[in-house]
Formats: structure tokens, C-alpha cells, sequence
């Protein structure tokens, strides 16, 4: 049966006695004075928050104590020995969500850190609200991708392992209290659990969790299959105990002969696992191996093969059912030793054999690296993972990383973005999609449906309609405005003005021109170049040399391909960008200057410098990685130093108007200088979205003038930027264009 370990901790009154509580978590989490006064206010707090909300006749749900909840929910945490601020954070998450207690208040009180891992258990929690139902008596192919999407979804929402194990413990407390429910409601929190929650425990390798959630979901999903084995077990219970009491006997003493330290104990195997295996390997219960089960902890992994050597010469084993997940650990990092052998009255019997490390390991998952640090496991490599695989990795080894670097093992400043790949939104229904990051409202439609991507004329994220170039984030729900007739929009395949991102939504966009009359094709393609040219101010150029250097046979060749998306725009611009004479356009050498070091080959670069020489200093003699300054001496150019150089902090003191702040930099790459003209209609906050925007693009503007026309309210802008080709020229000019009040932006040439 399922054993829920509960601590009431109830006064002579009936309620409960906090001071106790306290002490009992204390204990536990092993909390220092100081946390325990944050942890005794959070708890104070969250008591008074229900009082006020029940004077109220706030309640959430009949019967349930957000209070009490969250007491459970840090006792549940305490057993994990996590900080003291997700104590706080778990104390205080039901009366937060519950709408109880405000979380600037509890900003205010606990500090940023405490509020930030609320606010990523209730963005975790508001899945549930958008998901589609999981359930179904089958476990269809369809409603597993779908739980498996969930899954990842949660994940990739996760930022600080903390959020995943508070809201681990908030499910636990979830099914526990199930067994109060309808039973509508049962079922519902138990298939939720057993399909989302569960896995993600055992992903984490948080096996006490992990079986608690499996056997309480599995009580009220197959409450028939759960009483057979229960009564089962029960029915053996006595004998089964007395038989392994003679077992660990016998083990002790072996161990002892052999000056083995260890500790031996029976392990009872839950059911959910019981019944699993029965299903799995299509056997009746008494052909399950470790219903009999005994566990030996050894100091180290020398002593684990020492103790199989023993079990071995006692009893003989049973071929097939030896496993060493020392040498060839689990993908969630389990480690043990397991076999089988016939054991005394030729009985069936389970040793599973590891180090007390390895059984942390496996009962605390993550959260047992910081209780372990002679640990020899270090944190692997992630190359070949897939971004979910790659985040679970992150999850269970950011702890390990902290003990490689120093610092508090829970204050996590890793970002786990860099190893994000995949995001995952919502349909309208509530099914989860998976889509690259980066992916707009157009890879979605087309990842729905072709048809959905032709017919897609408009996009709401969230209820808020967007442009078709949005870039979307986990967790958004999605919903594509149609039209009756397909008609995409070659737009959709310039890569400067980002509607598709993914490689398969563009293939059926393709297709789809490639499906029209080469006469329609032609049109588009010379209307497409044609605007295109125009825009860049290359108005004489020679288009039947650009279509043979592009391998075509005529210029109508060329204009088709570009119509029927064979050949991208900015394929066309970069090989017009290889044809264009530069000598009207001035490469910018003042970006960088090259620096000689010694008598290497190669050069260091330094940006800040313009076109002044630059030489290190021999007093600090600096190198590339080092903060650094420059000086303007007299005839010598710019004398680079170290940022902490004496002569660096008296000149800064003495001549600071000759100071440069400078910083080193890559090879320079080739810039050219382009005016850019923009005609507008006057706004407030319209050169503001403009800067904006060129910055997010990372173009550097070097001059720009403006001219107001107050009786047309019009606006005239020359801005100069250095751009690095044509492509590049006209993502920005199309951007742009976009811009709200924006009439016209085009490259501006002087004759």
C-alpha cells in the first residue's frame, strides 16, 4: 500500500503547533537560525492571508487550506535538504496563486529571489489551464506525443531547478489530497500526474517522489488492478517480512566477516512498478523477481563489487537478471547494482547493492548533489542531445557545475536559454505544438496544416492579434485567421523580412508557387527584383549578366525562379553585390585598427581607436582579454594599457580628456557607409522605434539628419549606417518600411 508520511503536528486545541513544525523542518532542511526566522515569518504570513480570505468568504475550495498546503509542500522540499528560500517560496505559492496574498507584497518581504521562483511555478501552473485534457482510458499514440509536449513545455519554462521541484512537491500535495475529491476530479489530477508530473520526477531522478505520484495516480486510474495487488501483498506481508528479517541476518554477519561496513534493509517494491512489470513482461505476480527485496549500502563502488561477490557465493543467480547500472548508469543518472538469486527455501530474491551516494542519488535526484561532494561524477557533455534532453541534463547537473565554480549550489545564474532549441505553444483546443526557437505565427499554421499556412491572412497570440512575422515563445496560444481561397505571399519567402523560419513551412510555400502559371511567375519575379532594385538605388544595373551569373538561361528564366521561390531573393543580391564596382563606396577603416604584437604574424584588433595608431604599453603590457584603456600620447597615437595600470589610473586622474575607452575586437569584417532616405508621416516616438529597430539588428548609425514639415506633418530622414552588403541593406530597408507612419525607406545615392 502507499505509505504517506504525514506530520500533523497538533496542539491540546486541535491546531497546529507552528513551533513544532518549525523544529521538525529545521531538522531536516538542517536550517541555521537565521532561515528559520525568514521560514517562521513566511508560515505567520501565509496563516494570516487565509484568515483574512475565510473573514472574507474567499475560498478556493471547499475544505482545502492553502496554509496547511503549503506547509506540506515544505516539509516535502525539507526531506530534499533545499534552501531556505524555496521554504519561503513553497510556504507562500497556494495563498500567492489563490490570489490571498499579493506577490509584490512578498517581494517586499522576502526579497526578489523568493518572488521570482512563485512567479515560475504559477507560469508552469498556467499550462494546465491552456492544455488540452490528457486523458482517455487508451494511451493512444496521440495523447503520449501530446504528454510527452506537455512535459517538454514544463521544462522549457524552467529556469532554476528550484521552480521544478517546488512544483513537484505542489502535484504531491495535489494527489494526496485527491482521495477528498468527486471523483471526476480524481481522475482528473491522477492522469495529469501519471502523465506529466511522474515522468518528470523520474527524469529528475527524485525516486521517492516518483513512486509516491505513480502509486497515488494509479489508485484512482485502475482502482480494480490496485486492490488486486494490494490484497495480494497484504496477504503475504507477514511471511514475506519474517523471511527477509532472516535474510538481512544473514547478510550482516557475511559482511562483517568479510570487514564490509554497510547497512542492510528490506525495500518494498510499490505497486504501481509491480503492476507495470506484470504488464510489461506479461507475467503473473508471483513471477515478479523482487517482490522479495533487500537493499545494502557500502561506503564505495570497490565495496559494491566486493558484496555482489558474496551474494553470488550464498545463493545462486538467475541468468538474465543481473543489471550493473554502475558501469552503464540509467539516462536519468541512476546507479546500483541489481540481481536476482534463489535465495534461502528457494525463494525468489532482489539485492540491489550501491554507495550511499548512489542511493541519495536515486531517492533526491538533482537535489542530492550538493549533499555528496565526494562525488565523482561530473557534469557530461551535451552535444547530440536534443534541446529538451539538453535542458534535463542542465536541470540535474547545474548543481554540480556550482560545485566546479564555488558559490551557493542553489543560487543558479546559468541560463539555460543557451541550450533551448525547441518552443512549444498551444492551438486554440489546447494541444501542444512543438516548433523551432525562432518560429513565427506562419511556421505554426503550416505546421497545423499546409492548407491552414495558405489560407493563413492574420495570427492572435494570446487573444492579441500580431503580425505574421511575430516571433512566438513557450507557453503562447496561437490561433491563424483564414481566408477562404490559398493565396500565400512571396513576401513570405524573403529571408530579410522573417515571416518563416522553418525549412518546412518555406518547402510548401515553394511548392505552392511552383504550382502557378510560368507567366504569373515572371510578373511576380520582375515585380519582386524590380522594387527590390529600386529600394537599393541600383537603377542601371544589368540584369541579363546577373541571370547569367546566376546559371540562367534569360532574364525571364531568372524572374520565374525568383516568382516561384527556386531561387531566394537574397541569393540574387549577394551575387549583384559580387558585380557592383565599390569604388563609389567608402570602406570604413576607422571601425578598427590593427595592432602588431612583438614579432608575431598575427594582429590584434581594437575598436574605440578610429583611425588614430595604436601601440601596447610596455608598462602593463595587456593582452587580449584584459579591460583595457587607451591614452592619446603625443606623435605615438594611442598607447593601449590595462584598465588597473598605475600609469593608466595617474593619467585618468591627471589628463582624462585624453583617456579612450577602447576594447579589444574581432578581425574587422568589411563595412561600407550608405545613406539611407526615410519619408514619414510625423509621430511621437517614431526616430525612437527607428533606432530601436537598427539596433536590434546591430547596425551602427554614424550620422543622421531630420527635417520636419509642421504643415504636412511629415518628416525627412537621412540616416548613415555601415551595412555589410546588399542583403543585409535590404533586411533593414524592408524592417523599416514596416514601421508604422513609415512611407518610404530607400537607399539614397549622390551624384
Amino acid at each position: 500500500m502507499v505509505q504517506v508520511r504525514k506530520h500533523h503536528f497538533l496542539g491540546a486545541d486541535s491546531e497546529l503547533d507552528l513551533e513544532s513544525w518549525l523544529r521538525h523542518v529545521q531538522t531536516l532542511a538542517k536550517l541555521d537560525g537565521g532561515a528559520l526566522v525568514i521560514l517562521r515569518r513566511a508560515a505567520e504570513l501565509s496563516a494570516e492571508a487565509e484568515k483574512r480570505a475565510i473573514a472574507a468568504e474567499n475560498i478556493w475550495v471547499e475544505g482545502a487550506s492553502s496554509f496547511r498546503t503549503g506547509l506540506e509542500m515544505a516539509e516535502i522540499l525539507a526531506d530534499l535538504q533545499i534552501d531556505s528560500e524555496a521554504l519561503c517560496a513553497a510556504v507562500l505559492y497556494r495563498a500567492v496563486r489563490e490570489k490571498r496574498l499579493p506577490l509584490k507584497t512578498v517581494e517586499e518581504e522576502f526579497g526578489n529571489t523568493v518572488a521570482k521562483l512563485i512567479r515560475g511555478v504559477l507560469r508552469m501552473a498556467a499550462i494546465r489551464s491552456r492544455s488540452a485534457d490528457t486523458g482517455g482510458e487508451g494511451k493512444s499514440a496521440a495523447v503520449e506525443e501530446h504528454s510527452e509536449n506537455i512535459r517538454r513545455m514544463l521544462v522549457a519554462l524552467v529556469d532554476d531547478v528550484r521552480v521544478a521541484l517546488i512544483k513537484l512537491s505542489e502535484r504531491t500535495c495535489a494527489i494526496r489530497a485527491a482521495k477528498n475529491a468527486d471523483p471526476a476530479k480524481r481522475r482528473r489530477v491522477a492522469r495529469e500526474v501519471a502523465d506529466v508530473y511522474a515522468p518528470l520526477a523520474h527524469r529528475l531522478g527524485i525516486g521517492h517522489i516518483k513512486w509516491e505520484l505513480e502509486d497515488l495516480s494509479f489508485r484512482y486510474l485502475e482502482p480494480s488492478d490496485y486492490k488486486q495487488i494490494a490484497r495480494l501483498l497484504d496477504e503475504k506481508r507477514l511471511a514475506r517480512q519474517k523471511y527477509i528479517d532472516q535474510v538481512l541476518e544473514l547478510l550482516r554477519n557475511e559482511l562483517a566477516r568479510a570487514d564490509i561496513r554497510g547497512e542492510v534493509y528490506g525495500r518494498a517494491k510499490h505497486i504501481y512498478s509491480i503492476w507495470r512489470k506484470m504488464r510489461r513482461k506479461n507475467i503473473g505476480f508471483s513471477q515478479v523477481y523482487d517482490i522479495r527485496a533487500v537493499r545494502i549500502l557500502v561506503p564505495t563502488v570497490r565495496d559494491c563489487y566486493a558484496v555482489l561477490g558474496i551474494v553470488h557465493n550464498l545463493w545462486r543467480n538467475i541468468p538474465n537478471e543481473f543489471d550493473d547500472y554502475i558501469a552503464s548508469p540509467k539516462e536519468n543518472g541512476y546507479r546500483s547494482l541489481h540481481t536476482a538469486v534463489i535465495g534461502p527455501d528457494r525463494k525468489v530474491l532482489e539485492v540491489q547493492i550501491r554507495t550511499s551516494a548512489m542511493h541519495e542519488e536515486a531517492e533526491y535526484g538533482v537535489c542530492a548533489h550538493w549533499r555528496y561532494k565526494g562525488t565523482d561524477r561530473k557534469s557530461g557533455q551535451l552535444e547530440g542531445q536534443d534541446g529538451y534532453e539538453q535542458k534535463i541534463s542542465w536541470l540535474r547537473q547545474v548543481l554540480d557545475w556550482h560545485e566546479e565554480v564555488g558559490g551557493n549550489p542553489l543560487q543558479d545564474d546559468l541560463q539555460s536559454s543557451e541550450i533551448d532549441t525547441r518552443i512549444y505553444v498551444f492551438t486554440p483546443d489546447g494541444h501542444v505544438v512543438d516548433l523551432p526557437r525562432g518560429a513565427t505565427p506562419l511556421d505554426f499554421a503550416y505546421k497545423i496544416h499546409t492548407e491552414i499556412g495558405h489560407r493563413c491572412r492574420g495570427a492572435k497570440v494570446d487573444g492579441r492579434i500580431v503580425p505574421l512575422n511575430h516571433e512566438l515563445q513557450t507557453a503562447n496560444q496561437v490561433e491563424i485567421l483564414t481566408g477562404r481561397r490559398e493565396a500565400p505571399s512571396r513576401d513570405w519567402l524573403s529571408s530579410g523580412m522573417g515571416y518563416i523560419t522553418s525549412s518546412r513551412a518555406r518547402a510548401k510555400v515553394i511548392h505552392w508557387f511552383k504550382q502557378q502559371a510560368r507567366d504569373q511567375n515572371i510578373a511576380d519575379g520582375r515585380s519582386i527584383l524590380d522594387g527590390e532594385f529600386k529600394q537599393l538605388a541600383l537603377n542601371d544595373f544589368d540584369f541579363d549578366k546577373l541571370a547569367g551569373k546566376l546559371n540562367m538561361h534569360s532574364l525571364d528564366d531568372l524572374y520565374a525562379a525568383v516568382g516561384a521561390g527556386d531561387i531566394g531573393v537574397g541569393q540574387v543580391l549577394n551575387t549583384a553585390q559580387r558585380m557592383v564596382r565599390v569604388d563609389r563606396v567608402e570602406l570604413l577603416p576607422s571601425l578598427t585598427a590593427s595592432v602588431a604584437r612583438g614579432e608575431g604574424k598575427a594582429d590584434v584588433y581594437i575598436d574605440g581607436v578610429g583611425n588614430l595608431m595604436t601601440h601596447i604599453a610596455r608598462c602593463c603590457n595587456p593582452l587580449p582579454g584584459d579591460d583595457i584603456m587607451g591614452y592619446i600620447t603625443q606623435g605615438r597615437g594611442v598607447s593601449i594599457h590595462r584598465k588597473d595600470c598605475a600609469n593608466m589610473l595617474r593619467m585618468q586622474s591627471e589628463e582624462s580628456e585624453r583617456v579612450l575607452l577602447v576594447e579589444w575586437a574581432e578581425k574587422p569584417k568589411e563595412l561600407y557607409s550608405v545613406e539611407i532616405m526615410i519619408e514619414a508621416y510625423d509621430r511621437h516616438g517614431l526616430l525612437r522605434d527607428i533606432t530601436t529597430m537598427l539596433d536590434s539588428q546591430r547596425i551602427n548609425i554614424t550620422a543622421m539628419q531630420t527635417r520636419s514639415n509642421k504643415h504636412k506633418h511629415t518628416v525627412d530622414m537621412v540616416l548613415t549606417a555601415e551595412i555589410r552588403n546588399f542583403e543585409e541593406l535590404s533586411r533593414v530597408l524592408h524592417r523599416i518600411n514596416q514601421l508604422p507612419n513609415v512611407a518610404s525607406a530607400r537607399r539614397r545615392i549622390l551624384h
